[in-house]
């Protein structure tokens, strides 16, 4: 998997063209904090993986870790998720460089570049406007896919969300508009101007392994696709270019072949949800992708970078139904504890963090052990459980879990709750999607390097763990 030099120099070439043409190198003022690193000198860590639950705030760890106890039989607030146990913790500040609350492309970008940005963009500084491609050109942020290919690392993506979508997107691309992942996303006064789309930034990066969901982006109108042209074909003309394989189901990516790329898309858009997932799905699991990503980038003597994202975590929450984003996050668990498990903690630092949170709660004073998916049930004047479910003011019961905001807000008088995997919880404000959150996010650390995974950090910092776990100067 060793990439070669020649590939990556003209990758990199490719790169400073529509700088060159603008005149304008790097803008100072957005990289200083963020140092290109030369090669790798008494670096702790041969491997990093960096495993993001997108929105998985503290509440949705604490929701999850009781929902995965209570799936074992347990009453489930004393079960520990795998990456709980790691040594190292610390809190993330997660705002961006315009917004109290972040979306995921700016929080991506911090640990991805070192250095925050605005709302929406990918591996640009906050000193561009949205939208704006001649701009963005001047204000390029470091990535860390390309400097671990510069340090000859083989390089893995990996997502249940589309591999266009904000967080698999910050390991390989720069736009300053994240909703620019095909070219036909792209306003034609800016696409004359010469910037890529993201799913174009995917396949001419020299990646290692890429799975996700997301292949509308790579294909024209003939093949449903959301590309311009017809015939567009990215898959293939990637595949032709560079010997890899291209799949799009589980049997195919576990018979792709050894030692050589491998993009694997799922979906047409997102993976299916794990709660709505049949015993026959062609999809590979989040874990599924995780243990082949690290199967084979293992085999690359000079060590690997992978990102694996829970992308849909965020949207189970954004929908309202918090069963479905706990699902997601019991598997992304199985997934972080299959990678415990299968590499050497004494070369690999494995980070476990969010890149936001949700406006998503825990309340009402539920018995130990209630159904976290059910109503709260309290205790009654002799501290035992009461024989039926609390009752708000209304006469009507609720559940334990909730929103500040969503699509599942009462309005009027307020209904029956739901329970279960399925239940959309009930919220105080009317929006059409329940929103990002703005308190820190933890991130657990192992391995080396994880020892600076202390205190209270900016998010940008866990870019900076990175580099000083590989040694990079």
């Amino acid at each position: 998997m060793r990439s070669s030099r020649p590939v990556l120099a003209g990758f990199l070439a490719a790169l400073a063209l529509p700088l060159a043409a603008c005149g304008a190198a790097y803008a100072q003022d957005d990289v200083a904090s963020a140092p290109t690193p030369a090669k790798k000198t008494a670096g702790k860590a041969k491997n990093v993986i960096l495993f993001i639950g997108d929105g998985m705030g503290v509440s949705t760890v604490t929701a999850a870790r009781i929902y995965a106890g209570q799936k074992q039989g347990l009453q489930g607030e004393e079960y520990v998720l795998p990456f709980e146990t790691f040594p190292n913790v610390a809190l993330v500040k997660t705002y961006n460089t315009n917004s109290q609350v972040p979306d995921s492309a700016g929080t991506a970008t911090a640990m991805h570049s070192g250095k925050k940005t605005k709302i929406g963009f990918l591996g640009i500084g906050p000193g561009a406007p949205r939208g704006d491609c001649l701009a963005g050109q001047q204000h390029h942020l470091p990535l860390l896919g390309e400097q671990a290919k510069a340090d000859d690392m083989a390089v893995g993506i990996v997502s249940t969300a589309r591999i266009t979508h904000a967080t698999p997107a910050s390991v390989y691309a720069r736009s300053t508009d994240r909703n620019w992942e095909s070219d036909k996303g792209i306003p034609e006064d800016q696409r004359r101007l010469g910037c890529r789309d993201i799913a174009q930034q995917l396949v001419d990066f020299p990646f290692d392994l890429a799975l996700g969901g997301g292949l509308g982006a790579f294909y024209g109108p003939d093949k449903d696709g959301r590309r311009i042209r017809e015939g567009d074909d990215l898959p293939a003309a990637w595949a032709a270019r560079t010997g890899g394989t291209y799949v799009t189901d589980a049997a195919g990516l576990a018979a792709a072949p050894a030692g050589k790329p491998v993009l694997g898309l799922f979906s047409p858009s997102h993976m299916t949800y794990m709660a709505e997932r049949k015993a026959d799905s062609a999809e590979p699991t989040l874990t599924g992708m995780t243990a082949e990503a690290i199967k084979r980038l293992s085999t690359d003597p000079d060590g690997f970078y992978l990102m694996v994202e829970s992308g849909r975590i965020d949207h189970g929450h954004h929908a309202g139904k918090a069963g479905f984003a706990l699902e997601e996050a019991v598997e992304f668990a199985r997934a972080i504890q299959w990678a415990i498990d299968n590499t050497d903690p004494e070369e690999t630092l494995i980070l476990v963090t969010a890149d936001h949170s949700h406006v998503f709660t825990i309340a009402g004073y539920p018995v130990r052990g209630n159904p976290i998916l059910g109503l709260v049930v309290q205790t009654d004047e002799r501290g035992e459980p009461a024989g039926e479910p609390a009752l708000a003011k209304d006469g009507k019961p609720y559940t334990t879990l909730g929103y500040a905001n969503g699509p599942g807000a009462v309005v009027g008088e307020r209904e029956m709750p739901e329970t279960g995997v399925n239940a959309r919880q009930q919220a105080l404000v009317p929006t059409y999607s329940e929103t990002h959150a703005g308190e820190d996010v933890a991130l657990y650390a192992s391995g080396p390097g994880s020892d600076k995974a202390r205190g209270v950090i900016e998010q940008n910092r866990i870019y900076e763990i990175i580099v000083a776990a590989l040694g990079w100067e």
